[in-house]
């Protein structure tokens, strides 16, 4: 038995709206970028009550990855950077993290731009980011993550 689809038959059929998607549909323009704000400030509550800066390497939470190999993981470092960024401590930041501390005025932007024009329906100019320079940053930062577990000199300077 074969099926014969005819050019006005749509392959996919959408399912008829629920409850939830009827809600998000009637949700004010404002409220995605408000939810974000307040995931970022609780991000931020959190650092500041946690103060990872203090803690030994095996206080909760804790990388469990650096719990139980000894390596620094890809993150590692990025709280305590968020910690000392906080703080105003720049180069202590860029010390335990420097590609977040990179990429950290551009995710800002990004939020500020995005919101402007949910919020208010402003518009601030786009960053234009192709797929070949964010492909280009996660090499670099995976290039970042080996260097920073090598045992030997300059890249020691690099583990936290």
């Amino acid at each position: 038995m074969t099926s014969v689809v005819s050019p006005e038959t749509p392959y996919y059929v959408p399912p008829p709206p629920n409850r939830f998607t009827r809600l998000v549909a009637r949700s004010p323009r404002w409220l995605a970028p408000v939810a974000a704000l307040g995931c970022m400030a609780s991000a931020v509550g959190y650092v500041m009550i946690a103060d990872p800066t203090d803690s030994t390497a095996d206080a909760a939470p804790t990388c469990l990855l650096k719990l139980t190999t000894g390596f620094d993981c890809p993150g590692c470092g990025g709280t305590r950077a968020f910690w000392y960024v906080l703080h105003g401590n720049l180069p202590a930041a860029a010390r335990h993290h420097i590609l977040f501390i990179f990429a950290l005025p551009f995710l800002l932007y990004m939020y500020v731009a995005w919101a402007g024009q949910r919020v208010f329906g402003r518009k601030l100019p786009q960053l234009r980011i192709s797929p070949k320079t964010i492909g280009v940053f996660l090499g670099v930062w995976f290039v970042f993550t080996i260097a920073r577990n090598l045992p030997w000199a300059p890249f020691t300077w690099l583990y936290v």
